[in-house]
């Protein structure tokens, strides 16, 4: 972290930038490290590749963020003019797709910190740890290292908000001792969790919980001797439940939830192609499974994948892909 408190030593022209559909790592490492690099002193833009969940807008100035997908050429001007570039919460430019190719040939120091496995290496320097429970954790390593008096209590909500969707409300096995101590220092710094928790978990349209509501109830289906649960949901489905982007979010973790469960899958048909999550619980190496089969990857208990085709091809070949590792997911 030295190299990277050296680069940052004099005022720079910084891009901030993080995956496609940032979620509340994505969006909390993002904003957080924002306005810590703002108040050092440093002309800082966040560019997020496209939309993001309502339930995560109150951590949000529309000042902070240029949304990539509405406005390409002046993202693309910020990126030509930028001597930084921080890269959050995805491992490969690819994940950002047209945005990636963009960073790709800036003549910028590119700095990486994230926490999904096997990084390509597009970095100068890097922040990674497979093992952290969230990019928020790292951004806050990174930040206190800095300077642990200028994390504020935006900072610190931030900060909280990635860490607390990252590990699931802190019950994913990443969740150590070290990130309770970081979550102690940042209630110390005058954040509220109840508030925070309810901005997240407890501000759902009537439709969204209709939605999750005939996934689990009309959709949820149990195959592999009770070891796999899988959700598919189609264009119309959705259409018919008035989707909004983050309404399917944490549905695959119910049917995880299921006794004797060990994978879970949701399936997505957008209009570009199927939209795999992959859950799993013990050994069982959900990332390996996405990269094989899915063109995706993750962590060893999280991941997501895609394919490019009609969602009966895709369950087809989702079926077929789990009757191959029955014998792993029966323990």
């Amino acid at each position: 972290m030295e190299d990277i408190k050296n680069l940052l030593a004099d005022k720079k022209r910084i891009v901030i930038t993080t995956h496609i559909n940032p979620d509340g790592d994505a969006l909390g490492s993002s904003i957080g490290l924002h306005s810590f690099l703002d108040k050092m002193g440093h002309e800082v833009c966040t560019i997020i590749p496209n939309d993001y969940p309502n339930y995560l807008s109150w951590m949000v100035g529309d000042e902070d963020l240029i949304n990539f997908s509405d406005n390409k050429k002046k993202s693309s001007k910020k990126i030509e003019e930028s001597e930084v570039i921080f890269c959050l919460d995805f491992n490969n430019l690819d994940r950002i797709k047209e945005l990636g190719d963009l960073i790709e040939v800036s003549r910028a120091s590119k700095i990486l910190i994230d926490h999904h496995l096997e990084p390509t290496k597009f970095y100068n320097y890097s922040i990674h740890n497979a093992s952290a429970s969230a990019t928020a954790e790292l951004v806050y390593d990174l930040m206190y290292f800095m300077d642990k008096k200028s994390i504020d209590k935006k900072i610190s909500e931030c900060i909280y908000a990635g860490i607390l969707t990252d590990t699931g409300s802190f019950k994913f096995p990443s969740t150590s001792s070290k990130v309770h101590r970081i979550i102690s220092d940042l209630i110390n710094r005058g954040i509220n969790i109840s508030k925070i928790n309810r901005e997240i978990y407890d501000n759902n349209s009537i439709d969204k919980i209709k939605l999750i509501g005939f996934a689990l109830s009309q959709k949820l289906e149990i195959i592999s001797n009770g070891n796999v649960a899988f959700i598919s949901l189609s264009r119309k489905e959705l259409k018919d439940h008035n989707f909004k982007k983050g309404d399917t979010e944490g549905l695959v973790n119910f049917a995880l939830s299921i006794s004797k469960v060990n994978m879970a899958i949701l399936m997505i048909e957008t209009k570009e192609r199927i939209k795999f999550s992959f859950r799993s619980v013990g050994q069982f190496s959900v990332n390996n499974f996405a990269k094989t089969h899915f063109n995706g990857g993750g962590h060893k208990n999280a991941a997501g994948g895609s394919l490019d085709c009609k969602l009966s091809v895709a369950l087809d070949k989702l079926l077929k892909s789990i009757s191959k590792y029955s014998h792993k997911l029966n323990y």
